[in-house]
């Protein structure tokens, strides 16, 4: 039997809040350089919220020798603010971006100079050519504030024509939602590498707080099977471990170009779906 081909991976983290987050996420990040990663990316709290832990953890990346992708959310931010962040983030070396809507703080209106990610690309595109490479978001099982599945379609198709060049899933834990994506992004005749995001399952209250508020599906199996298990966090992390690998495995098989994994400022789970990947 011949062993599948690697398939490129790249891990996201999220800024630290205290010094000793930040020391922990410093040995994460080099236990999963061991994956030798294609990129890592870090987000970028709600309004910007986090810029300086963003950038500062963008920074930390680099000069361990990894290229380091950094979000940039455009919501409620005006044209000069935006400006200010891609010179910094040129300055440091980033060369990749992944770039979004993003979310308001709360008790924030609309307000800012952009309204969706794809205006946020045109910005990028227009102020700095090509010197970045724009990662944008997909929602294989569509966006959870869309009017409907082809308007969340167009405004996908909006970003790409807007000069975006790949994407990088929602998580989702069903491969026919990402696949039939794809199919749908092709036909539109959008030749851009769709990157599934992966979220290993570590705990399952967790996973459920989050599905709920992003509008990831859990499949009923799964979450029957991880309410079944109760406060066993060995067993949640076993059956997780199984059904994230297993999600992987056809991913692959059907042609995925990557994996982009949510690390939650974890190492272990990451670690141990790759080393069954092989």
């Amino acid at each position: 039997m011949t062993a599948t081909a690697p398939i490129p991976i790249s891990v996201e983290f999220f800024p630290p809040k205290t010094p000793e987050g930040a020391e922990k996420l410093r040995a994460v990040r080099q236990e999963l350089y061991t994956l030798k990663p294609e990129f890592c990316s870090v987000t970028f709290g709600a309004g910007g919220s986090t810029q300086e832990g963003t950038f500062n953890t963008v920074r930390d990346i680099l000069a361990e020798g990894v290229p380091a992708a950094s979000h940039i959310s455009c919501i409620g931010a005006t044209h000069a603010k935006v400006r200010e962040q891609l010179g910094l983030l040129k300055a440091m070396g980033v060369k990749r971006l992944v770039a979004l809507r993003g979310d308001l703080p709360s008790g924030f209106g609309i307000g800012g100079e952009f309204h969706y990610a794809s205006d946020l690309v045109e910005f990028v595109r227009a102020e700095t050519g090509d010197d970045f490479h724009i990662e944008v978001a997909a929602y294989p099982e569509i966006h959870p504030q869309a009017k409907s599945p082809s308007s969340d379609l167009q405004a996908f198709a909006a970003k790409v024509k807007a000069g975006a060049n790949s994407a990088i899933t929602q998580y989702f834990y069903n491969a026919d939602a990402y696949f039939r994506f794809v199919e749908e992004v092709d036909a539109l005749g959008l030749s851009v590498p769709i990157v599934p995001g992966i979220m290993p399952i570590a705990s399952s209250t967790q996973l459920m707080r989050f599905s709920d508020a992003c509008g990831a599906e859990i499949p009923r199996w799964i979450r029957l099977r991880l309410q079944s298990y109760g406060d066993d966090t060995a067993s949640i992390k076993a059956f997780g471990l199984d059904v994230v690998t297993d999600l992987c495995e056809q991913l692959r098989a059907g042609g995925a170009p990557g994996l982009h994994f949510y690390s939650m400022n974890q190492s272990a789970a990451t670690l141990e779906i790759c080393k069954r990947l092989g």
